[in-house]
């Protein structure tokens, strides 16, 4: 297969690891994201992963009243480290390597992030996944991963989801919506349609780095996405 991408970034939410229920761990859920990511994989794709907490902790949305915004965020950027081992622990069984690289430094179980290292695994077809966000309180993983699609200098920031695009407003609460097949950075920004927060956003737009926003529930949507096949919405 040709592929379109030889460079992806891949953000997925801490909702995908826990299946229907958006919350804990689904190993059959992960399972099949991580056969996907595999696929890709072995087509030669060089291929980063952020990977948020939200099943385990979401930061200030989960945190009891009166808990410090900062202390939230440290717990918040810790499940992710969680997930990130989870999915290098389902990747490894499906014989793929891969390197778990941290933004704060835990040392007995992660590589501390560095650019430079982490080129080296891509070129060496290591899938590596990223965690811990920036390291930094009040970003989210999604900024996290503009971020490091910038750094590795990816052609495609994926964003995986349990919706198959972007709409005008949101499908399960309203069967009219209408789904964008693609729109400029500008459109989703002025018009608050909240597929990413809005400095991720403009940070791929500073950086050119074009949003494939897409339902990683189907078993080819991953694959198909780096042959440039038309799947999802693209901001571009």
């Amino acid at each position: 297969m040709t592929v379109k991408y030889t460079r992806v970034l891949l953000k997925l939410s801490g909702e995908i690891f826990g299946g229907k229920a958006g919350s804990g761990f689904d190993y059959t859920a992960i399972n099949k994201l991580a056969a996907q990511v595999v696929e890709v994989s072995r087509l030669g794709v060089h291929l980063g992963l952020v990977v948020g907490g939200g099943n385990i902790f979401r930061g200030t949305s989960s945190a009891p009243p009166g808990m410090d915004r900062i202390a939230a965020d440290h717990m918040g950027m810790l499940a992710t480290v969680i997930n990130a081992i989870c999915m290098q622990d389902a990747l490894e069984r499906h014989g793929v390597q891969t390197r778990v690289m941290t933004a704060i430094e835990i040392r007995s179980i992660a590589e501390l992030y560095i650019k430079r290292r982490a080129d080296r695994h891509l070129e060496k077809k290591r899938v590596v996944i990223f965690a811990a966000g920036t390291g930094n309180p009040y970003f989210t993983t999604d900024t996290a991963a503009a971020l490091r699609a910038s750094e590795m200098s990816a052609q495609v920031l994926i964003k995986a989801t349990k919706v198959d695009g972007i709409y005008d407003k949101d499908p399960a609460k309203f069967p009219d919506a209408v789904r964008f097949e693609s729109l400029a950075y500008n459109e989703v920004l002025s018009q608050d349609l909240g597929v990413m927060d809005a400095t991720a956003v403009a940070f791929c737009k500073d950086n050119s780095i074009p949003i494939l926003v897409l339902d990683i529930g189907g078993s080819c949507a991953l694959t198909a996405a780096v042959a440039g096949e038309r799947v999802g919405t693209i901001v571009h």
